[in-house]
């Protein structure tokens, strides 16, 4: 026995007033292998249409009320079925019913009497056309699926215009403001939880995070224990990515003060340390074909990630580029100079108190 799975029929919609047409065409695409749904006028076919979308539609032009031409618009302009071939049927052989029936946005068109053969040959044209873009689009699902896990449903859909380009292998230097947010004394709580509170505890917070790297169009890029990385400039560049990173980091922290408030029971020994800065990186998919993961590699990040380990609980750190890039916006404080881990020279660092909206 054959464990072969028969492909499912394409449905074909055959709209036309005349039932001796219609009949004649169900014949020809049932012996074909297609399934049939039959209409006899425009608002019918167009019910059909929208509570069971088609593969395909052969579509009379000289019906009573709405005409083949009206038909097809609507079609058209409905997102459900706006990419189902039309085929319109007609026993004009005049030009100007062709370039009506083009106008309308119909993907070919056939004359009567039409050779079965022809039909056929036509239908079977369009319906393969239909299945890559099927393909494409069952594709897309899936890709946003994945994508919305890490990037606000804008850029996700950037990206899918043209995703060979954005999701390629291998990087390329864009000036990005990177974002370390860290949960401080987490070490601590783990210690003093059960696994499944930690785990519930971190979860919540992170979920919050993250959504707020979304609410202001940013690019999540991993977690690392207890602290999140995320990116904005990348893979789109909205302009005024280096203000948006610091309003999200400004969200955060006030997010996580009235989290703590309502746990206090939970949270009270736990707070948010912060770090910013902009500037040149490699960013891109590092891996393989199979495995990757879109992120950021540079110096600049680690800028970030160093600003970050020196935050106290409560604190947003931001270098001097980053503070240059939104100086007129924040109301921030410079501090002492730092020496960051694994740099020789001193770098000067605000503390951001505020936003200027």
């Amino acid at each position: 026995m054959s464990n072969d799975v028969k492909p499912k029929a394409r449905k074909i919609l055959v709209v036309d007033d005349d039932w001796l047409n219609r009949e004649l065409i169900e014949v020809y695409l049932k012996d074909a292998g297609y399934e049939c749904l039959l209409a006899n006028n425009g608002d019918r076919a167009l019910e059909i249409a929208q509570s069971n979308p088609p593969d395909l539609v052969l579509c009379d032009v000289q019906m009573p009320g709405m005409s083949g031409y009206e038909v097809c618009r609507h079609l058209k302009s409905n997102p459900l079925t706006q990419f189902v071939p039309v085929v319109m049927v007609t026993a004009m052989e005049g030009d100007e019913e062709k370039i009506q029936a083009v106008e309308a946005g119909a993907d070919d068109f056939v004359s009567k009497p039409f050779n079965s053969i022809l039909l056929l040959t036509r239908v079977k044209s369009l319906l393969r056309i239909k299945s890559l873009h099927d393909d494409v689009e069952e594709r897309n699902a899936l890709l946003r699926q994945v994508l919305t896990r890490y990037m606000a449903e804008g850029v996700v859909q950037t990206i899918l215009t043209d995703p060979d380009r954005y999701l390629r292998l291998g990087g390329e230097t864009r000036f990005i403001t990177t974002l370390f947010a860290d949960i401080r004394g987490f070490t601590a709580f783990t210690e003093k939880r059960p696994a499944n509170e930690v785990v519930e505890t971190l979860n919540h917070i992170f979920s919050q995070l993250t959504r707020t790297v979304f609410d202001y169009q940013g690019t999540f890029d991993k977690y690392v224990g207890d602290c999140i990385m995320a990116l904005w400039g990348a893979p789109i560049s909205d302009g005024d990515d280096t203000f948006r990173a610091v309003k999200a980091a400004v969200e955060m922290r006030r997010m996580f003060a009235e989290l703590r408030a309502k746990e206090s029971n939970v949270m009270q020994h736990l707070g948010l340390g912060i770090g910013l800065n902009s500037g040149d990186a490699t960013v891109g998919n590092i891996g393989s074909e199979k495995v990757m993961d879109y992120t950021a590699v540079g110096d600049a990040v680690n800028i970030a990630k160093r600003l970050q380990e020196i935050a106290h609980a409560g604190e947003i750190l931001i270098s001097e580029v980053t503070y240059h890039l939104v100086r007129s916006q924040v109301k921030a404080e410079q501090l002492e100079e730092h020496v960051l881990h694994g740099r020789r020279d001193p770098v000067v660092v605000y503390a951001v108190k505020e936003v200027i909206d």
